[in-house]
C-alpha cells in the first residue's frame, strides 16, 4: 500500500491519500488538492470513496468539489451527522463564509470494515473531540483526526467537546493498540502509540 500525505490549508491540516491494487480513498478533505489529479494518474488509482475522520469544516471543506469531479462516496460516522448539518451556523458565528455542505452516502458505526484494494480498514469510534469522531486502522498505521497528537490531544471546546471523553477514547481505544503502531493526525507530525503512552502528558 503507498501512503501520500498533503498538508493543505492555513491550519496546516493533514489529508492522506491511502492507495492500493488501483484504488485509492481519502482521508478527510480540507480543500482541493492540486497535485491530487497528478498522483492518482502516477500510481495508477481510481479515487473510490472520501473518510472523514470528523465533520469539523476544516477538514469538509473540500468534499463536494471532489463529489462533483470524481463518482465516490462519502463516509462519516452517525454521532457526527448533526455537528454537520450544523456547519454553516457555526462557521457564521465565528465570521466565516458558509460552505456547500457535502453529501454523506454511507453513516458509519464502530467496528465496520471498509476496504481499498486487498487491503481492510477498520472504523474505530474515538468520540471526544467530537462525537462522531472515528480512526481508521489500516495494517499498523491509525489516521486519528484529531483525538490525538504528538504529545497532545484534540480540543474539546468547541460544540460536542468531552475532555473526559475523549481520554477515555485514547485510553480505551487507543492506547489498548500495539505500541509499534504509527498514528497519522489530522494535524502535525506522525507518532506511535508507544510514545504517547510515555510523553503525552494530557492522558
Amino acid at each position: 500500500m503507498i501512503l501520500k500525505k498533503f498538508v493543505v490549508w492555513e491550519m496546516a491540516n493533514n489529508d492522506y491519500l491511502l492507495m492500493d491494487n488501483g484504488e485509492a480513498v481519502l482521508i478527510d478533505a480540507t480543500l482541493t488538492i492540486p497535485e491530487l489529479d497528478s498522483v492518482l494518474k502516477e500510481n495508477n488509482v481510481t479515487l473510490k470513496s472520501i473518510l472523514l475522520t470528523h465533520a469539523h469544516f476544516d477538514h469538509i471543506m473540500g468534499v463536494k468539489e471532489l463529489q462533483d469531479k470524481y463518482d465516490i462516496k462519502v463516509y462519516l460516522h452517525e454521532g457526527d451527522k448533526k455537528l454537520l448539518e450544523d456547519t454553516n451556523q457555526f462557521l457564521e458565528a465565528v465570521g466565516m463564509q458558509p460552505i456547500e455542505i457535502p453529501r454523506v452516502d454511507v453513516y458509519l458505526k464502530d467496528g465496520d470494515k471498509l476496504t481499498v484494494g486487498e487491503k481492510e480498514i477498520e472504523v474505530i469510534h474515538l468520540p471526544g473531540h467530537t462525537p462522531g469522531g472515528v480512526g481508521y486502522k489500516v495494517d499498523n498505521w491509525l489516521f486519528s483526526g484529531d483525538t490525538i497528537f504528538m504529545s497532545s490531544v484534540g480540543r474539546t471546546d468547541l460544540p460536542g467537546g468531552d475532555f473526559n471523553t475523549l481520554v477515555k477514547s485514547i485510553k480505551d481505544r487507543i492506547f489498548t493498540l500495539d505500541d509499534n503502531l504509527i498514528i497519522y493526525p489530522g494535524h502535525g507530525a506522525q507518532t506511535s502509540v508507544g510514545y504517547e503512552k510515555k510523553y503525552n502528558s494530557f492522558v
